[in-house]
């Protein structure tokens, strides 16, 4: 299994993670981190398989900061898997993607506050301060949207069964929607191929399937294209 950040507690008080893969805002953000809070080591990355190196090699941020669209994820499941792998350590989303529906479904991802891009400084020292403090940080203007449909409760729970995924199944489930063989998950990974099946029916047990088709359509509940405005 892979090592995850036990508990806050284990947090460097004065550490955040910020990810994302633009370096002119992930400078930009670092800096503001620095001004508006008590931050003196900002840790970056550009990638979220770089981010969970980090945290796995003992980063131990007491915040992270999260840009959901990145390169090697897609929706909500980077806000997942570091959920898994940092317990207990906020994540603070930053987005352009700051529609009311997108806000709603970060928070109930496991994310601590939603912060638009576009903000001012003031806004994430705001964000930031509250967060630190125990709360939750939602933008002005944000209305949770209600989620009374079939879909949105399959959504929820789409995400619910993949919250309980660690790092490497997460990892694996990704490679399987990528269409990839076990032969080839293994290879990627650098792992045996019988892992990669003990891990498969792991996932499936985690998720409450029976094949890999209906595994992929339950990852699929959590990419941009279930959670965006006027999504089907």
């Amino acid at each position: 299994m892979t090592p995850a950040i036990s508990s806050l507690s284990n947090a460097v008080p004065d550490r955040a993670l910020v990810i994302d893969d633009h370096p002119l805002f992930c400078d930009a953000l670092s800096l503001t981190l620095k001004s508006v809070a008590s931050f003196s080591d900002i840790d970056t990355a550009d990638r979220l398989g770089a981010a969970l190196d980090k945290i796995h090699n003992g980063s131990n941020p007491a915040l992270i900061v999260l840009d959901l669209n990145l390169p090697d994820v897609n929706g909500l499941d980077g806000l997942i898997r570091l959920k898994t792998a940092a317990p207990g350590v906020p994540v603070v989303v930053v987005s352009s993607m700051a529609d009311n529906r997108m806000i709603t479904h970060t928070l109930r991802a496991g994310a601590a506050g939603f912060v638009p891009k576009h903000s001012q400084r003031e806004v994430f020292g705001e964000a930031i301060h509250a967060i630190l403090s125990g709360g939750t940080y939602t933008p002005d203007g944000f209305v949770e949207v209600a989620t009374d449909s079939d879909n949105s409760n399959a959504r929820d729970e789409a995400l619910n069964r993949l919250s309980t995924l660690t790092n490497q199944q997460a990892r694996i489930l990704q490679l399987i929607c990528e269409g990839k063989l076990n032969k080839q998950i293994a290879y990627d990974l650098s792992i045996a191929e019988t892992t990669v099946k003990a891990h498969v029916t792991a996932i499936m047990r985690k998720l409450g399937v029976h094949s890999r088709t209906q595994a992929v359509l339950i990852a699929q509940e959590a990419h941009f294209g279930n959670v965006l405005p006027n999504a089907v």
